[in-house]
């Protein structure tokens, strides 16, 4: 039996999943917030039109159903590294258009990018769980930032939330997916798993 399907490790996986899966449920309902916190201090209509934002990986994925477990961990991963320096870079644009007069925005998308830190962490534990380390992040992450103006800066910002938000979806099902017992395995599944 391979380390990866021990019981100790199937169980250990179903844990990392279960938290994950609280983890992601947890930043889907800030990241709403900080959404609506945003275009409210932006000045934005919460219903314009966004074009996809380079740098950001689509959250919709073709034939989803045949990724296997990795695939899906390895997809995740790359997407809140992205999301990591997206929302950094944002909260750089912020306190220099701003400073501190709106310090709750900039506290909100702090929080926001503590917790893809801590969710891009978790993964890579389950990556390592998987006898597969994360790759790398050497060449990894957006392009840098275009020359974009106030405006275009906060549609992109717009566009870099509400992906994320899609993320967070997709995340909690990559990781119900993965948490499913294996074929043979007699355990039942977490109470966490069943939501």
């Amino acid at each position: 039996m391979a380390a990866a399907d021990s019981p100790s490790a199937a169980l250990r996986r179903r844990d990392l999943c279960s938290r994950g899966i609280r983890l992601a449920g947890k930043m889907r309902s800030d990241v709403i917030d900080l959404l609506d916190t945003y275009v409210e201090r932006q000045g934005l209509d919460a219903s314009a039109s966004v074009a996809a934002v380079e740098g950001v990986p689509a959250a919709a994925a073709e034939r989803w159903d045949e990724q296997t477990g990795t695939q899906r961990l390895l997809d995740n991963l790359a997407a809140y590294r992205a999301f990591r320096a997206l929302l950094a870079q944002m909260l750089e644009e912020q306190r220099e258009q701003l400073g501190e007069a709106d310090a709750a925005l900039g506290r909100a998308l702090a929080a926001v990018l503590l917790q893809v830190s801590a969710f891009a962490y978790h993964l890579e534990e389950l990556l390592r769980l998987e006898s597969r380390g994360p790759p790398s992040e050497e060449g990894a992450g957006p392009p840098p930032p275009p020359h974009l103006g106030l405006f275009e800066r906060k549609l992109r910002g717009l566009g870099v939330l509400r992906e994320l938000a899609q993320w967070a979806v997709r995340s909690a099902r990559d990781l119900r997916q993965l948490a499913k017992p294996s074929p043979g395995s007699s355990s039942a599944p977490s109470p966490a798993e069943s939501l």
